[in-house]
């Protein structure tokens, strides 16, 4: 089960640590908000490849932490 997923650098995301109970996590908000900035970190954990594009403008390197 994912219980932290961190992201610091990556798109519009500056530093941010999420962390999940366990039972029913819910993601929502308006248009722009970031929902799939977090789908997209969890799939970059899972092995998916990154673009150098993603990284924070005016940043050197991002990073996706997560603990399972």
């Amino acid at each position: 089960m994912l219980t932290t997923l961190r992201i610091k650098n990556l798109a519009l995301v500056a530093d941010l640590t999420l962390e999940l109970q366990p039972g029913l996590n819910v993601i929502s908000g308006e248009t722009g908000a970031g929902k799939s900035i977090l789908i997209g970190a969890l799939g970059l954990v899972l092995g998916e490849r990154a673009d150098r594009a993603l990284i924070r403008a005016g940043s050197d390197s991002c990073s996706v932490e997560a603990v399972f």
